[in-house]
């Protein structure tokens, strides 16, 4: 016996607000480690060219 089902109700489940704002709240935070991330590379190279510019003498 075939069962006939709607095609609202066949759905495995809808796409709504709830998984958009999960995907918003992600990307907002990879930017910002990713922020964080280079302003900390920056720091790590500038201390490093301070130091290595020392007269020779």
């Amino acid at each position: 016996m075939i069962k006939i089902i709607p095609e609202d109700k066949a759905r495995q489940g809808r796409w709504g607000r709830h998984g958009l704002r999960i995907l918003i709240a992600a990307l907002l935070l990879a930017f910002v480690a990713w922020g964080a991330a280079e302003i900390y590379g920056e720091l790590i190279k500038k201390d490093t060219t301070q130091q290595g510019s020392a007269p020779s003498g």
